[in-house]
């Protein structure tokens, strides 16, 4: 079976495992069901998601130019104490700022390879816990727009990291934490505009991800470099493909890679 499209991050459903999804404009597979089957990836073209042009990638999925244009890759996207829409500010386009900033946002800790805290919109919890590669992760305060997170999570990297390591992911060399023990004492270091919003009395959600074989090591496959590369596909983490010889693919990392998929 061939599928063949634009690479999107997969989308995710939570379930005992996880259900991973590669979406096409005009088809979807369900990557679960490749599992301990051979895959093949063949690269074509490139096309930006922003402009849909066959341009080189360059970062987050987008050509050159729509990176440093769209509204969808401003600093505030990895930075959010960038956020300037709460003050009626703009950074590139104003409607689409108020509209992603302006709305309740989660300051979490996640466990992938370590205790690390990040940032979501709320309408992402689980999905970007699972995006990273979490197998465990809890809430620490929920607040009404992205500066407010931004700035919680900017006093809080004062006191754990904001970094996964992602060959520590893969290789499932990780260990669980008590996350409620760490929550409580973050909970003095967070900025006194935030302080309100903490949430007391949540406990842990624990994630499952579909992998049959973890590696030793990993090597990444590099499309440009390899644009074609048969595997035995061992399981789906992050937003990883992890193959029986150790390599990973990953998805999210390769958006705007116009690519044929074959399952033999």
């Amino acid at each position: 079976m061939l599928y063949e499209g634009v690479l999107r991050k997969m989308q995710t459903e939570n379930g005992s495992p996880i259900q991973y999804f590669l979406v096409f404009e005009h088809d979807f597979l369900n990557m679960n069901q490749a599992l301990d089957k051979t895959v093949q990836i063949d690269f074509i073209k490139y096309q930006c998601l922003n402009c849909g042009e066959e341009r080189p990638i360059y970062r987050q999925g987008f050509c050159k130019s729509c990176f440093y244009e769209t509204p969808a890759a401003g600093d505030w996207i990895m930075k959010p104490e960038l956020s300037t829409a709460h003050l009626d500010k703009e950074d590139r386009d104003l409607e689409y700022e108020k509209k992603v900033q302006l709305q309740p946002h989660i300051v979490y800790l996640a466990n992938s390879s370590n205790v690390k805290v990040g940032v979501t919109r709320k309408t992402q919890v689980p999905t970007r816990w699972i995006d990273q590669g979490a197998h465990e992760a809890i809430e620490i305060v929920e607040v009404p727009n992205r500066y407010l997170a931004g700035i919680t999570e900017v006093a809080l990297k004062e006191h754990v990291s904001d970094k996964t390591s992602w060959q520590k992911m893969l290789t499932n060399r990780i260990e669980d934490v008590n996350l409620v023990e760490w929550r409580n004492k973050l909970k003095s270091s967070i900025p006194d505009e935030a302080t309100d919003y903490f949430i007391e009395s949540n406990g842990e959600t624990h994630l499952e991800f579909p992998v049959l074989q973890y590696p030793e090591k990993v090597k990444s496959l590099n499309l440009d470099k390899t644009p074609s590369y048969t595997g035995v596909l061992k399981g789906i983490k992050g937003q990883y493909l992890i193959f029986e010889d150790s390599t990973v693919f990953n998805i999210r990392g390769n958006e705007g890679y116009y690519v044929g998929i074959s399952i033999l």
